[in-house]
């Protein structure tokens, strides 16, 4: 069992929230993507400044860290919007025409798939399929799913939250 001292996150000046998500899990590598999972839940994306405290946490280097974001899709290094919108382009939601769905996003936003508008009240996730195959094709905001969709019913939706 590791002693005390080894559970310590030794982050310096760092946000003690993110303290507290490194002190849950042992120094161990096998547990980054689950670190990695509660920096993006608690910051909505994953800074710099929490992939060094990982990186000196876990003694792992800052590239590693940085391979694992970047290839997982779940993973972001940009905050998202106010409303995070994801539409799922999976073949079930794309043969029935997810694509015009996010098409009508892009053009309405004025931000392409992974941005955030300048104004950081939208930001634009191309997605997998999320598991709603059976409601295709949907679009989630902020984790809400919107199945059946059209793209009359997103431009109703975001009518509904400006």
């Amino acid at each position: 069992m590791e002693n005390e001292e080894n559970l310590k996150c030794n982050c310096s000046g760092e946000d003690p929230k993110l303290n507290e998500i490194l002190e849950q899990y042992i120094k161990d590598k096998s547990n980054l993507i689950q670190i990695l999972n509660d920096v993006q839940n608690y910051y909505g994306y994953i800074p710099e400044k929490a992939q060094r405290a990982i990186s000196e946490y876990l003694s792992i280097p800052m590239a590693e860290i940085y391979g694992v974001i970047t290839f997982y899709s779940r993973f972001t290094l940009k905050p998202n919007g106010k409303y995070h919108i994801a539409v799922c382009l999976g073949t079930a939601c794309f043969v029935k025409g997810s694509e015009k769905i996010l098409d009508r996003a892009k053009e309405r936003l004025k931000i392409d798939v992974g941005e955030t508008s300048s104004d950081g009240k939208y930001s634009l996730e191309a997605t997998r399929c999320i598991g709603a195959c059976g409601l295709a094709p949907v679009f989630t905001i902020n984790g809400e799913v919107y199945g059946k969709a059209t793209v009359k019913l997103l431009d109703e939706v975001l009518d509904s939250l400006e």
